[in-house]
């Protein structure tokens, strides 16, 4: 198995380090290269934490909803992400913000449990073209 792409690897230090902006900037390019669906998915995915710091529920819950349309293809497991997970997570997080009086503000940082991704080669399928993008 190839190793990931370095960019990936970064997206994922960085979003684990709560630094949700500069993950899903750290991706932008490499998606832009090779318009993966997934990347893109990731990227909208930890968009709505950058949302969620800024206490702003309806962010959150548009890129949720946005970012489950683009992974639920890669269900079970993509490129060592367990993507089952990853959703569950996100449905989760979208039952904060879709109540009548969703959280705001501080109250909504504390209020959304903030995700860590992590890698698992067992979960590498094989065929994902984001591996041929090398270290």
């Amino acid at each position: 198995m190839r190793p990931f792409p370095g960019a990936y690897l970064r997206f994922i230090q960085l979003f684990n380090a709560g630094k949700y902006w500069e993950s899903h900037e750290v991706l932008e390019s490499p998606w832009r290269e090779n318009r993966s669906r997934f990347y893109r998915g990731i990227i909208i995915y930890a968009s709505a934490f950058v949302h969620a710091q800024r206490g702003n529920p309806r962010g959150v819950r548009k890129q949720l909803l946005k970012a489950r349309r683009y992974l639920e293809a890669y269900r079970p497991h993509y490129l060592g992400i367990d993507v089952d997970r990853l959703l569950a997570h996100a449905a989760r997080c979208l039952e904060v913000v879709s109540g009548d009086a969703p959280p705001e503000g501080p109250a909504l940082a504390r209020a959304i449990p903030f995700d860590r991704l992590t890698l698992d080669a067992r979960l590498v399928r094989g065929d994902e073209p984001e591996l041929a993008d090398g270290p």
